[in-house]
């Protein structure tokens, strides 16, 4: 059974996506485009406790007045999620989007390193206007959330 890393690795060459290492066999780093944003992207792997995370970070910090709206906004957006979640630092503002997978007794092909890329880096451009209305358009967290969605239905 192969490491992580070079399993992680080997995905991102053969799908063909610009990366670099940024800790010695533990995290890549890489950008994505998606419809609505560009964000930084980190693979992090642990080999000792044989678990793969993929983050994606929202490119804009949240102000300190705005922090306890996207909160909730990340909240109730969290409660439906069956794959992974966002999170918060409250001290910075960062909000990233996070997918996990343990594979101990297993081992990480590449459509599980693909299942969980994917879902990440669509959920955090898919809730990326969501985020912006809360901090910089006035609107509620429910309102932003349901806006959201009706763009979805249209």
């Amino acid at each position: 059974m192969g490491s992580l890393f070079d399993a992680v690795v080997q995905f991102f060459e053969e799908d063909g996506w610009n990366f670099m290492e940024i800790a010695s066999g533990e995290a890549l780093k890489m950008g994505v485009s998606g419809n609505n944003g560009e964000y930084d992207c980190y693979a992090i792997i642990d080999e000792e406790r044989q678990i793969f995370q993929f983050l994606s970070s929202f490119p804009v910090k949240v102000p300190e007045n705005k922090r306890l709206l996207i909160a909730e906004f990340l909240t109730r957006v969290n409660y439906g999620i069956s794959m992974g979640n966002f999170e918060m630092d409250f001290e910075d503002g960062n909000i990233r989007y996070k997918t996990s997978i343990d594979v101990e007794g297993d081992r990480l092909t590449p459509a599980l390193v693909d299942n969980l890329v994917s879902m990440n880096v669509l959920m955090i451009d898919y809730y990326f206007p969501g985020i912006m209305k809360v901090i910089y358009g006035g609107v509620s967290p429910e309102e932003a959330i349901k806006a959201v969605e009706e763009e979805e239905e249209n």
